[in-house]
C-alpha cells in the first residue's frame, strides 16, 4: 500500500553535491552517497543546482532502497509498476534498487509490456503532445519545446523507450513537481525524484530492456 507523500516545497538549497559514482550500502538501506542526506542531497549539475529534498518529510517508503527480488527479469533490466508506483532495477544476486515514482492518469497507464532504452538525455527538452494540449490548453504556449531546466517537467534526466526502433513517447524522467512522487497526476509518464533518476540513469546504457507492469 503506499501512503500519502508529504513533501516540502521548500527545498533546501544549501548542501554539499551528490556523486553519482562510488556508493555503498547505507544502514537503514538508501543508497549512500558522499554528500549526505542518503543521496537526496543538493546537486550541482552543471551548472544547474537541484534543490536538496528533505527526505524527514517523505514517506519512508518513498525513497530508493535495495530490496529483494525473486522474479524471473534479467539483471541490468528495468520493471515499471504502475500499480505499485515504483520503478524496479534489477540488480545481480536476487536483489533490486527500488525508486519511487509518479504515473500519468492517461499517458502512463495506456502503455505495458516490453520495451528498450532507446535515447538518454540529460536535462532533455519537452514538446507536449497533441492530446497533452487538448487537455490542458495552457501547454499550447510551449508547442515549439520547452529547454531544459528546472521548470521543465521532464526534470533533471529523461530515458526514452522504444520499440522496432520507433520512439514509443513514453518516458521515465525527472519531476520538477516532488510532491507529485507515488501519485497518478493529470499527465506525464512515469516520473521520479530527479536525485532518482540521475541515479538511474547513471546505471542503465542505451538497449536496456524496460517491462512496465499495469497493476
Amino acid at each position: 500500500m503506499i501512503h500519502n507523500a508529504k513533501i516540502s516545497r521548500r527545498a533546501v538549497l544549501a548542501g554539499l553535491p551528490l556523486l553519482v559514482a562510488a556508493c555503498g550500502q547505507a544502514p537503514d538501506g538508501l543508497e549512500w552517497f558522499p554528500g549526505g542526506a542518503g543521496g537526496y542531497g543538493a546537486i550541482d549539475d552543471g551548472g544547474i543546482t537541484i534543490p536538496a529534498i528533505d527526505i524527514t518529510t517523505i514517506d519512508p517508503s518513498l525513497l530508493r532502497a535495495h530490496v529483494a527480488w525473486h522474479e524471473p527479469q534479467k539483471p541490468g533490466s528495468i520493471v515499471v509498476n504502475t500499480g505499485e508506483r515504483r520503478v524496479y532495477l534489477i540488480l545481480d544476486g536476487g536483489g533490486a534498487l527500488r525508486y519511487a515514482c509518479g504515473v500519468g492518469r492517461s499517458e502512463a497507464l495506456n502503455f505495458r509490456g516490453n520495451a528498450v532504452i532507446g535515447n538518454k538525455q540529460k536535462w532533455p527538452r519537452w514538446i507536449p503532445t497533441a492530446e497533452m494540449m487538448a487537455a490542458l490548453p495552457r501547454y499550447r504556449a510551449y508547442a515549439g519545446g520547452l529547454p531544459g531546466g528546472l521548470d521543465n517537467p521532464l526534470g533533471a534526466r529523461a530515458l526514452y523507450l522504444y520499440r522496432g526502433g520507433r520512439d514509443t513517447y513514453f518516458r521515465l524522467h525527472g519531476t520538477n513537481e516532488p510532491q507529485s512522487i507515488g501519485h497518478a497526476v493529470s499527465s506525464g509518464c512515469i516520473r521520479l525524484f530527479n536525485q532518482d533518476i540521475i541515479d538511474l540513469y547513471s546505471r542503465v546504457p542505451v538497449g536496456t530492456k524496460v517491462t512496465v507492469v499495469q497493476a
